[in-house]
């Protein structure tokens, strides 16, 4: 593994059991139901879905599908978020299958999914453009990548000067691991260049033909200030095969 990702596997391992509580309680609230208006328009059209949620943490994305009956894997770098994620299939009574693996490189057969989802995981891969060549691969004809994320390596230093409210999603963290997120992401900004418009570039160089995006989403679903807000301007990038 080279060193920056595995300098990110070692941060979320640290962070695992906090983010599991959380994405338990973001479950049973009202994102739940937020997440799915983002996700539902652009699903293809049939009834039992196979996704792959891609950057899984402990699952949230992968519980969203499961709920709604579609068949869901989700992948993941740190081990401690798929262990975190398997015990949280538990606590919900739903079922999904859960593998630690580089989301970079994803051991699959290709046109394995209908859906690749991911949330908050391409703005830290060092090579996204790898990771969408790779996607497209896995889907089947017809199917379709969602991928919600920020600007964040771009907003690094402007990040670090915002004035957060008393509850956001990264509250309860200590400022030792704030300043490792800090240098991480100020790492990863070398090997990114300005988003939504740079994924589009990529996408389309990955052989995607239809490729929509939408930069309102974080006003949809952040609209209110919980321990689940995210000040990021959150955005979708949606690419069909």
């Amino acid at each position: 593994m080279e060193p920056i990702k595995h300098r990110i596997a070692h941060y979320w391992s640290h962070r695992a059991k906090d983010f599991q509580g959380q994405r338990i309680r973001e479950f049973s609230s009202d994102k739940h139901q937020l997440w799915l208006n983002e996700i539902g328009p652009y699903l293809p059209g049939k009834e039992t879905l196979r996704v792959l949620d891609v950057g899984t943490g402990t699952g949230f994305f992968s519980f969203l599908m499961a709920a709604e009956g579609h068949d869901a894997v989700g992948i993941d770098l740190t081990e401690e978020m798929i262990e975190g994620a398997e015990r949280t299939s538990e606590i919900l009574g739903l079922n999904a299958r859960f593998i630690v693996m580089d989301a970079e490189d994803p051991d699959f057969e290709k046109e394995s999914f209908d859906v690749i989802l991911t949330r908050n995981l391409t703005w830290a891969l060092p090579h996204m453009e790898r990771a969408y060549r790779h996607w497209y691969h896995l889907l089947a004809p017809g199917g379709v990548m969602i991928n919600f994320d920020a600007d964040y390596c771009n907003r690094a230093e402007e990040c670090m000067d915002e004035e957060l409210p008393p509850e956001h999603a990264h509250n309860q963290i200590s400022m030792e691991m704030m300043r490792e997120n800090d240098a991480i992401t100020m790492a990863l900004a070398a090997y990114q260049q300005p988003r939504p418009q740079w994924d589009v570039q990529l996408l389309a160089e990955a052989g995607f033909e239809k490729i929509l995006v939408d930069t309102a989403v974080y006003k949809r679903v952040y609209r209110t200030i919980d321990e689940f807000y995210n000040p990021a301007p959150v955005f979708a990038v949606v690419a069909y095969k």
